[in-house]
C-alpha cells in the first residue's frame, strides 16, 4: 500500500463546504454543468471537427481539419474533467492516495462509458449511474464484483456494441416508426 496526503476541507469564498448534503450538491451541478458543456460542444464547429477526426482521421486531413491541433484539444478538454473530479474527490474525502486509482477502477471507468454507450453523452451518465449503483446491490457476492463488471463488459459488447442508451433510442425510434438519423448526427445527439 502506497503512503497518502491529508487534504484540508474546501473554502469557497470563506466559507468551508463540509457534510454530505452540501458535496451532494457541488457534485450534482458540476455533473449538469459537465453535461451541458459536453453537449454544446458536441453541437459546435469543434465538435463536428471531433467527429471527423474519430471517424476517420485520413479523411479529417484531407478535408483540412488540423488533427493534431483536435486530438490535443480533446486530451487537454479530458485532462481537466479528470483533474476537476480528482480534485473535488480528495476535497470531499480528506485523504488521497494512489490506491483509489488503480487498474481496476480504470477498468472500471471503461466500463461505465462502454456500459452506457461510447458516443453519447448521456450514456456515461447512465452507465456510471449503473455502475456505481451495482456494488451496493450486490454486496451479498462483494468477492465477485471484478467478476461482475467483467460479465456486464463482454454482455454489453456482444448484446448492444453501441451501448445502452445508443440501443434503447434505436429501439424506441424503430418502434415508433420515426426514421432513422445518420450517424454523426445521431451520436452528436442532432434533432
Amino acid at each position: 500500500m502506497l503512503g497518502g496526503m491529508s487534504v484540508p476541507s474546501f473554502t469557497l469564498f470563506g466559507f468551508e463546504l463540509y457534510g454530505e448534503r452540501v458535496w451532494y450538491w457541488i457534485v450534482g451541478a458540476l455533473l449538469v454543468l459537465s453535461v451541458w458543456f459536453a453537449l454544446n460542444l458536441i453541437a459546435s464547429l469543434v465538435g463536428r471537427a471531433l467527429r471527423s477526426v474519430h471517424g476517420s482521421e485520413v479523411a479529417a486531413e484531407v478535408s483540412g481539419v488540423d488533427t493534431a491541433r483536435y486530438k490535443v484539444m480533446v486530451f487537454v478538454i479530458s485532462a481537466v474533467f479528470a483533474s476537476l473530479a480528482g480534485s473535488i474527490a480528495a476535497h470531499y474525502g480528506g485523504f488521497i492516495t494512489p490506491d483509489e486509482v488503480g487498474f481496476f477502477k480504470s477498468i472500471e471507468f471503461v466500463t461505465m462509458v462502454v456500459l452506457g454507450g461510447m458516443a453519447s453523452t448521456y450514456g456515461a451518465v447512465v452507465g456510471a449511474a449503473i455502475l456505481t449503483t451495482l456494488p451496493q446491490v450486490l454486496t451479498a457476492v462483494q468477492e465477485y464484483e471484478h467478476m461482475a463488471f467483467g460479465l456486464v463488459l463482454m454482455l454489453t459488447m456482444i448484446f448492444m456494441p453501441k451501448g445502452l442508451v445508443p440501443t434503447l433510442v434505436e429501439r424506441l425510434r424503430a418502434r415508433s416508426g420515426e426514421p432513422e438519423l445518420p450517424e454523426i448526427d445521431a451520436e452528436a445527439g442532432a434533432k
